[in-house]
């Protein structure tokens, strides 16, 4: 259930910060902190956003580095 409040998390911030472009986990891990929430790294965010995209929920853009948007 952590993973499922912790994805909720990044969507609440994402649709906060009105971002229209695919994102890295990088600038995404940014946004978090700048709202202040606490995340450990870039790749824990990347490794919710990965596991969510199973299920259809996030599309993973494959470039270098991945870039990752939020479905609606």
């Amino acid at each position: 259930m952590i993973r499922a409040r912790e994805y909720d998390c990044i969507r609440t911030v994402l649709a906060e910060a009105d971002e229209d472009e695919p994102l890295t986990a990088r600038e995404i891990l940014q946004l978090l902190e700048a709202s202040g929430e606490q995340f450990e790294s870039a790749h824990h965010v990347a490794t919710i956003l990965g596991r969510r995209a199973e299920r259809g929920d996030v599309t993973v853009i494959q470039s270098s580095p991945y870039r990752y948007r939020l479905e609606t």
